[in-house]
């Protein structure tokens, strides 16, 4: 913040942040890195207007903030959310890192919607989910949060769908597990006799991609386990994979994943 601008840390960012995060940039005039940092963020800034709040915040004329934040270098660049830093980072990055941080650590405006609809999954009300998360997803179409959310529920109603949204996350570390089990199963769920090789085992793993589709995990692992021991290589590999996924789908702490681990790993 400018130094001729009346400011209070406790109002102006600590308050604010209630309402809006507030990104804060603590710099000084003799700071090289700051010069090409700063700039931008207020590019940024300027470009999400309504979406968070910027501040500059110069060590030289605060520095009992220095020391209330610890901040061993500048720039450094907080981010309050809620009153509390939630995400920082030191030094100038390059934009394409500063964009990829502040698409990572601020906040959406619809975390309200996506929370809730998290509550209804698990109350077993997914077209409620659905209805909320498609709403977040036509008003803020880049909310990843909100479209992987979405995915998993579009999974078994509208496989090709899911495959269909679940491109934007390509790309994504956080989202890497996540896109490659919705591959897996989506092919799965739409897999047909015709696209299989024939072979004595066929039936079976038809059986179990069909057990799959009903969405009884417990018995779809089971006869992906068996196909395992009896032909491991079939489809390329399918029964494997199709397990990984389900793994995966569920959650390594979900009670179907720990009782299938072990007959799983047995099974080569």
């Amino acid at each position: 913040m400018d130094s001729k601008q009346p400011f209070d840390f406790q109002l102006d960012v600590i308050a604010q942040s209630h309402d809006i995060p507030v990104v804060v940039d603590f710099w000084a005039e003799w700071c090289a890195p700051c010069r090409i940092l700063t700039p931008l963020l207020e590019k940024h800034a300027e470009k999400n207007t309504g979406r968070w709040k910027f501040i500059k915040i110069n060590t030289e004329e605060h520095p009992e903030l220095i020391s209330a934040y610890k901040i061993k270098s500048i720039p450094t660049v907080k981010l309050f959310v809620k009153g509390e830093v939630s995400s920082e980072f030191s030094g100038a990055l390059p934009e394409y890192q500063l964009e990829e941080w502040l698409k990572k650590e601020i906040p959406s405006p619809y975390e309200k919607e996506i929370l809730l609809a998290g509550d209804f999954v698990l109350q077993g009300k997914p077209v409620m989910a659905i209805s909320l998360l498609d709403g977040v997803l036509h008003k803020e179409p880049e909310n990843l949060k909100a479209r992987a959310l979405l995915v998993k529920l579009r999974l078994f109603l509208h496989p090709e769908e899911a495959v269909r949204l679940i491109n934007p996350l390509e790309n994504e570390p956080e989202y890497a597990e996540l896109t490659e089990t919705v591959k897996v199963l989506g092919r799965l769920l739409l897999l047909t006799r015709e696209n299989l090789p024939d072979d004595s085992i066929k039936e079976d793993y038809l059986s179990a991609v069909n057990l799959l589709r009903e969405e009884n995990f417990a018995g779809a692992l089971d006869s992906f386990i068996d196909v395992i021991r009896r032909h491991r290589y079939y489809d390329d590999d399918g029964a494997r994979k199709a397990c990984i996924a389900i793994f995966r789908f569920l959650g390594e702490e979900h009670e179907i994943t720990r009782k299938h681990r072990k007959s799983f790993d047995r099974a080569f």
